[in-house]
């Protein structure tokens, strides 16, 4: 750990003019005003971070952060994260001092209806904005995912001459980001990556909600960074000239991350708050406000007051900000001319774009056939990955269990960043959050595997990357009691309705090989949003769906009419592994003379999502008799089988024992689905 700059440090990329500290200081105090302003304004929100980092923030907007206000999607930007979202006046700041599209207005608004300016940070809400923070840890652990893209991308595509894909990601985050847990497995990780284009600046204020940090918080924060590999530095966080001797030493460090231990005063300014808790999350207090104003050498009125040098500086941000970017332009069409292939490639993975004909690629399985869906979902990936190149997934150390890592495919490792497979190690919760991140930056488009269990350890990635629409790919194995001897710990009970309860995440379960062919097909195709294939352990029959009106694709609508009887008065509908069940379960009551109808459902997300009339049509008003059958917690079913309806699902733990006996025993059987249907008639 350095205590200041190496001075053995090699020499950074550019030379930077020298540093004109009163410039960045007085811009600190326009942004601590601004962010005081803002909170006492809505009588709303989080001062004391804001007012404890504008320094340090101040000097990397200034100095270091590369980006133009005018594009905030310029692909080779810096990508700088608010971990620490509830310092968020902090940022709006930032944004709207430099030139971003967030007018005054929109800070006078901070926190109300309708607003650019939320609580916390939001994606594609805000201009500039890279990903939604609040969740402690989460932000962090996007940044990891970021700076493993830009890395990928840069290994791919830069030749000698041409670094096309350059730039660093920076993250500020706090000290509750640093007790999450998230943040350990993420740092970890980064640090066995030698991720040396991210920069994490610690708000090392000793502050908390609940008062100093000491209560709960004593260990040496960068001692454990250096122990998970990382460059780590302690700098005075209010003394600008040294902030930036630290942020250049750290760009020099091209072989390991960095973290910038930033010591400082939460609330910094407030005569009578600074470092203390009632700094943290609360407006200062009219009073308290104006003896802050006055200390710091602001007006007290009016409010939001922006002085004329920062706005020359909101001028010169603009500036510079569109030459790098023009420089860049002419980089890539330099790079274009001499490498042409390479070019199509790099601009057709930044839009996102599929390569035609990838469809073509998704195998098919003949009826008779029996195969885990997890194992057909491996024959899958292994015949879509030489067709779609921007398919970057691992797992959480379950790779064989998972069938995630496509034939030939290599690992992304510290030495060689060309490959497609991560290895994420037991750490399920950060992979979610990295996945996030990859998908954020843009040029890749991420996939992950673990067992259906472990999603409760990875359920706050799950949700922001819904809340975000990112199109990020969860392969969740082992989806049922189905695993059979591994038992009850292992076993996934409540987790599909859970998984369901997620707005915006969509959640398929398919009965074969076949409809996991066509909901990868889904998956890649939908791009507003994260999907979750959940699939067997055990084998399950390749179905007959000849006669099926939707064949071949029949997934895509969610649920559909697999097999049929004239008048039906009974509709058997099932997910995954428990369809084969059903459809044997139809096949018995034909025998008694009972017309059932039978739906694979293995989408209730889709399937809501479709026409009324579609719904009503697998799903018709007058036939009453209905029985679902899932080997789950039954709350997800409950709407689609009515009044009259019966479920045949599990509203227990499981057990340790051979998959066929747990069927049995817990009443998951032909015979229970029969009796069902008849009680549903009666």
């Amino acid at each position: 750990m350095d205590l200041l700059p190496s001075p053995a440090a090699p020499a950074t990329e550019r030379a930077l003019p020298p540093l004109d500290a009163p410039l960045v200081r007085g811009l600190a105090r326009t942004i601590r005003g601004l962010a005081m302003d803002a909170v006492e304004k809505a009588r709303s929100g989080h001062p004391g971070l804001p007012m404890g980092m504008a320094d340090v923030a101040a000097v990397l907007w200034t100095r270091h952060l590369r980006h133009d206000p005018r594009d905030p999607q310029w692909p080779d930007r810096d990508r700088f994260v608010l971990s620490a979202g509830h310092g968020s006046m902090l940022l709006y700041a930032l944004l709207h001092l430099t030139g971003y599209d967030l007018p005054m207005e929109e800070l006078m608004r901070f926190r109300q209806w309708g607003s650019k300016t939320p609580g916390y940070p939001e994606y594609g809400h805000t201009p500039g904005v890279e990903t939604t923070t609040g969740p402690l840890g989460q932000g962090f652990a996007n940044a990891v995912g970021m700076a493993m893209a830009e890395r990928w991308l840069a290994e791919r595509f830069n030749r000698d001459g041409f670094p096309l894909v350059d730039h660093h990601t920076y993250v500020l985050a706090s000290d509750g980001d640093l007790m999450e847990g998230l943040s350990h497995e993420a740092a970890s990780l980064a640090g066995h990556l030698g991720l040396g284009k991210l920069i994490v600046l610690y708000d090392d204020n000793g502050i908390s909600i609940d008062g100093p940090t000491s209560l709960a918080f004593t260990e040496d924060v960068p001692m454990r960074f250096e122990a998970y590999g990382w460059h780590t530095m302690r700098v005075d966080g209010h003394d600008v000239e040294a902030v930036d001797e630290a942020l250049e030493a750290a760009r020099a460090e091209t072989n390991r991350p960095t973290l910038l231990a930033c010591r400082t005063v939460i609330g910094f300014g407030s005569p009578n708050k600074a470092g203390s808790a009632s700094a943290h999350g609360a407006p200062l207090g009219p009073e308290e406000l104006r003896l802050a104003k006055e200390a710091l050498g602001l007006p007290v009125a009016p409010p939001f007051f922006v002085p004329d040098d920062a706005r020359a500086f909101t001028e010169n941000a603009v500036r510079d900000g569109a030459e790098r970017r023009a420089a860049w332009t002419r980089l890539r069409e330099a790079y274009a001319e001499a490498f042409p292939d390479e070019a199509r490639a790099f601009d057709a993975l930044l839009r996102g774009a599929l390569p035609d004909g990838w469809e073509a690629a998704l195998p098919t399985f003949a009826p008779g056939e029996a195969l885990a869906t997890r194992a057909a979902s491996g024959k899958v990936l292994d015949a879509l990955a030489p067709a779609i190149p921007q398919l970057v997934g691992g797992s959480a150390d379950l790779s064989g269990s998972n069938k995630t890592r496509p034939a030939g495919e290599t690992s992304l490792t510290r030495d060689d960043f060309s490959g497609r497979y991560v290895h994420y190690g037991v750490r399920e919760h950060a992979m979610g959050a990295i996945m996030n991140g990859m998908s954020l930056h843009g040029g890749v488009l991420p996939f992950g595997g673990t067992f259906l269990v472990f999603s409760d350890y990875m359920r706050p990635a799950l949700r922001m990357a819904a809340l975000m629409g990112r199109q990020v790919l969860f392969v969740f194995t082992h989806d049922s009691i189905g695993l059979g001897e591994d038992g009850p710990t292992h076993q996934p009970i409540e987790h599909l309705s859970s998984l369901r309860a997620i707005p915006g995440l969509v959640t398929i379960r398919p009965a074969d090989a076949n409809e996991t062919a066509e909901a990868w097909r889904a998956a890649l195709r939908r791009t507003d949003g994260p999907t979750a294939l959940v699939l067997t352990r055990q084998k399950l029959p390749v179905l007959d769906r000849s006669a099926a009106a939707c064949a071949p694709n029949c997934l895509e609508r969610g649920a559909y009419v697999l097999r049929d009887a004239p008048a039906p008065q009974v509709i058997l509908m099932a997910s995954g592994s428990e369809t084969p069940l059903a459809l044997e379960a139809a096949d018995r009551l034909a025998r008694r003379r009972v017309r059932a109808r039978v739906v694979s459902a293995p989408s209730l997300d889709l399937f809501d999502a479709q026409p009324a009339a579609y719904r009503a049509y697998v799903l018709p008003p007058d036939v009453r008799a209905r029985v679902a059958v899932e080997a789950g917690a039954p709350q997800s079913w409950r709407r689609y089988v009515g009044d009259y309806g019966e479920i045949v699902g599990l509203d227990h733990f499981g057990a340790s024992a051979p998959y066929e006996t747990l069927y049995e025993r817990f009443g998951l059987t032909p015979d229970a689905v029969i009796e069902a249907a008849l009680r549903s008639m009666a």
